[in-house]
């Protein structure tokens, strides 16, 4: 392709609305185009990228023996009622786009497609000897997302792989699930990235494992925790450790204590001269069932730690049943404005032991007439603690479980793991952390939907058994986005060299000098025809222009036909780390075709 005949307009300065510098740098260049709010253009350079990510993905997933179709983006909302998630998508979490046809049938757009394909599944699958069964497809999706942000990261339209698996068993399950490791493994590395796989939460999908392919960048939204040894690495959101040893509490008396501005625990621990590993902290949340109930949850925690509010929410969908109800369609800290609203008493905030009476919200008809109760592991264990005392201005010191306060029935592990902790594998190795982009979630869904659903099939014994299903997704437009945000300098983009959108780029210094532009048309030929995909920088432009230019767009080779032609040579730079060396014209071909093959090999 000519430059001179491509659409192609770089910007000189960073956009005002781009924040991270994958996002700035694929404006800048010439890449994408805001069009709206989260929506994109993908402009030329960029759709070749995508076609090459989408390439590699349909490749791996082909060697599994999945089978590519294409799946409907408008679908209708009964599928999502039958599964239970239209109110938590278009209420809880809010990300679906829905609408009302002029039949006023409801409608939203697909963020994903677990209920199509369990339809369909149901429609046609009767038979284990139908099984097992992996369809995938590469699609656009959408998801209304309140802040759209960082260009095609967080975007409200985008282009994603996504794939579903249908099985007899748990253990065929497990070994697609596997197959679908080693082929997310593959997409990633033979894009060119450096990724990490780590354990990570279902999430609304749901299900009983997952796993996320993290591309390491230090812009990603997600905090990665890992240890040195290579045997864990995890999600924050999911991530389990060995907290320090909480210290031996200096309160062997238990005796109420006046405590006056001291509603943190920074401020507690200052006026007390204590550690925060002696103190059970006591947060209040409120959760809102898909039923309309609200909830108040009362979270006791050691001083020291925080909660993980992905767990917690995990352990609250557990109670639902208790509530007649199937999901959490709002969760929050309560703000004092909305205590207000239904406390029958003013509520000491800051201050809350962890026996608050249910007097505090019994009258309201607004909320449930008894706190939810939980208690984290790690404040299980203390003695002699410092807490709240339900009076404001007052704390209790020397208090335990069994005698001043009594241990709510329900323990659990909602403490957030953070890097320093001990693993759990091995109390030599601690957590490490790192920024990843989410580019890749593999997920064993069990029967979830296929339950939800009806969606069945006789086994060998003739019974009617639930399909046991698997789903695993690939974000095409964020994994290229992500390339850019792991691998980029002060003068542009640096491709990996099997997703840049050209492998390299000649370039013409003088377009009146007759003997370049003649060397220059020769290369583009030659390469092109040997598979070498080149760009002809045929612009009339000064040198330096066109130089800056292919630095912005990152394509990996530069070749030039400037003076160095008189020798029978022309100068090749490597875009990675700017390897310049002058190569006979005669062998540029063959060597730039090793290069690309090297580099995609890698």
């Amino acid at each position: 392709m000519r430059l001179s005949q491509m659409l192609f307009v770089t910007l000189r300065d960073d956009p005002a609305d781009a924040e991270i510098p994958s996002h700035k740098l694929l404006l800048r260049a010439g890449y994408i185009r805001r069009i709206g709010s989260g929506i994109y253009a993908y402009l030329p350079l960029m759709w070749r990228v995508l076609q090459k990510v989408s390439q590699i993905v349909r490749e791996e997933m082909n060697a599994t023996g999945a089978q590519e179709c294409l799946l409907p983006q408008l679908q209708p909302a009964d599928l999502w009622k039958e599964s239970g998630r239209w109110d938590t998508y278009t209420k809880a979490e809010g990300i679906m786009f829905s609408l009302v046809d002029r039949r006023e049938q409801q409608l939203g757009l697909g963020p994903t497609h677990e209920e199509v394909i369990t339809t369909v599944a149901r429609d046609m699958i009767r038979s284990y000897r139908q099984l097992p069964l992996h369809l995938y497809q590469l699609q656009t999706k959408f998801r209304d997302e309140i802040r759209p942000r960082f260009g095609l990261m967080r975007g409200r339209e985008f282009i994603m792989k996504d794939g579903y698996s249908f099985h007899a068993d748990e253990e065929s399950l497990k070994k697609t699930y596997q197959d679908m490791y080693k082929a997310y493994s593959n997409m990633l590395r033979r894009s060119g990235l450096a990724f990490r796989a780590v354990e990570a939460d279902s999430g609304a999908i749901g299900g009983s494992g997952s796993t996320e392919f993290m591309v390491l960048a230090d812009a990603g939204e997600d905090e990665v925790l890992y240890t040195e040894d290579g045997k864990y690495a995890a999600n924050v959101e999911k991530a389990v450790s060995v907290p320090e040893k909480a210290k031996i509490s200096n309160f062997i008396n238990f005796e109420k204590r006046e405590t006056q501005g001291t509603d943190t625990i920074e401020k507690l621990c200052q006026f007390l001269k204590c550690s925060p590993t002696v103190v059970v902290k006591n947060i209040l949340y409120q959760t809102v069932y898909d039923n309309g109930l609200t909830v108040l949850v009362l979270v006791n925690i050691r001083g020291d730690q925080e909660v993980n509010e992905v767990k917690l929410q995990n352990e609250l969908t557990k109670l639902a049943r208790k509530f007649f109800a199937k999901a959490i369609i709002a969760f929050s800290i309560p703000t004092s404005e909305t205590i207000a609203t239904w406390a029958t008493k003013s509520l000491p905030l800051g201050y809350i032991a962890p026996d608050i009476s249910d007097d505090y919200i019994a009258g309201s008809k607004q909320v449930n007439s008894k706190f939810v109760r939980l208690v984290d592991q790690t404040a299980v264990e203390l003695k002699n603690f410092v807490t709240g005392a339900n009076e404001s201005g007052f704390h209790v010191v020397g208090a335990n479980w069994g005698e001043q306060f009594k241990l709510p029935e329900l323990t659990v592990d909602i403490r957030k793991a953070k890097a320093g902790d001990r693993s759990l594998h091995d109390s030599n190795q601690t957590l490490q952390t790192a920024r990843g982009i989410e580019a890749g979630h593999i997920f064993q869904l069990g029967t979830k939907y296929s339950e939800a659903m009806g969606a069945t099939y006789t086994n060998e014994q003739g019974e009617e058994k639930p399909l046991i299903m698997g789903c695993y997704g690939v974000g095409v437009s964020r994994l290229a986005q992500s390339a850019v945000e792991q691998s980029y300098d002060k003068d542009g983009i640096i491709w990996p060299v099997a997703i840049a959108p050209y492998h390299a780029i000649v370039t013409i210094p003088n377009i009146k000098d007759a003997q370049q532009i003649a060397v220059a048309e020769q290369l583009y030929t030659e390469l092109n025809k040997a598979g070498v995909e080149t760009l002809l920088d045929d612009r009339d432009e000064r040198a330096g222009v066109k130089f800056k230019d292919a630095d912005l767009i990152g394509i990996p080779f530069r070749i030039v036909t400037g003076r160095a032609i008189t020798n029978g040579k022309v100068e090749v730079v490597k875009r990675a780390n700017r390897e310049s060396q002058e190569i006979p014209i005669e062998e540029v071909v063959n060597t730039l075709q090793q290069w690309v093959k090297e580099a995609i090999e890698r």
